[in-house]
């Protein structure tokens, strides 16, 4: 049998793949790869980079050919459109006709969501960044298999300013805070299912620093930090927490626990989405 396929659509451009390499960040992208990588050993993953001008994105057909297909987050807004934005929905629109498995983290969830026809807004609530907070799993995600092994309520590394405006028809909600109606949903296209988290768990605490730090003076502008040296500790109180994972002043500090810390616990969606749509579905196509 050949291995299992998986794709791995990058959400941001050139210009901020760079940005947050250098803030010490590992580009988005490759850090998805490199987890399901971990979570399906002996996995082929391939990155599309569909904001970039002329890349050569896989057609219908292509998609088809993989097991499963995740989305990553951006810092893109995709209510602007634009060349980096338009080709990732038509993207996402054929993934959705071709019945393979997708997993779509922030603005991977909105990026399913308007392909299918939904719509996404600007969080009148403003933006969810570090930590999102008390996420409480609905009655339909209390039996949905991309909760298994979560504690019903939980906090979860995160990073956005957008929601979900209005659902796409076939769409069920299974997670939502105080800050997002949707902090989770299941999208049924044409057959194909879709998984989505408006949260990061894909995310370490090391990459939540890179990303506070390549924010930097815009935290401050929207009120959530309020000097340079506020960002910068908070930055590297994450660093810490990601070399030292017992770390309990810090934990109790920022009111953590193995839900943001343990990575089995912190990853556990997109391993159930592994266990439970990738590879029944590579089963049910002959492959394995």
């Amino acid at each position: 049998m050949p291995p299992p396929r998986l794709l791995v659509v990058e959400g941001n451009t050139a210009e901020a793949r760079a940005r947050h390499r250098s803030m010490g960040g590992t580009v988005t992208g490759e850090g998805y790869a490199d987890l399901l990588a971990r979570l399906l050993p002996g996995a082929v993953v391939d990155i599309c980079l569909p904001a970039d001008p002329g890349a050569n994105l896989p057609q219908r057909s292509g998609l088809e050919g993989y097991d499963g297909i995740a989305i990553t987050g951006s810092a893109l807004n995709i209510y602007d459109g634009g060349p980096a934005i338009a080709p990732q929905i038509e993207l996402i629109r054929s993934a959705l006709s071709a019945g393979t498995p997708i997993f779509g983290s922030c603005w991977g969830l909105q990026v399913i969501a308007v392909a299918a026809g939904g719509s996404v807004r600007r969080n009148p609530k403003g933006r969810e960044i570090g930590f999102a907070r008390r996420i409480a799993v609905t009655q339909a995600g209390r039996g949905h298999a991309m909760y298994r092994g979560k504690a019903p309520v939980f906090d979860a590394l995160a990073v956005h300013l957008d929601e979900i405006e209005t659902l796409p028809a076939g769409t069920v909600v299974l997670a939502s805070n105080g800050m997002s109606d949707v902090q989770a949903a299941e999208v049924r296209v044409d057959g194909t299912v879709a998984w989505g988290v408006q949260y990061h768990p894909e995310y370490s605490c090391r990459e939540m620093a890179a990303i506070v730090r390549r924010y930097g003076g815009r935290l401050i502008d929207e009120g959530l930090f309020t000097t340079p040296e506020a960002i910068e500790a908070f930055a590297a109180d994450l660093e810490t927490l990601d070399r030292d994972r017992g770390n309990r002043p810090l934990a109790w500090r920022y009111g953590v626990d193995a839900a943001v810390l343990d990575d089995r616990v912190r990853t556990a969606e997109i391993a159930n989405w592994i266990a439970h749509q990738v590879l029944p579905t590579r089963a049910r196509r002959g492959r394995g």
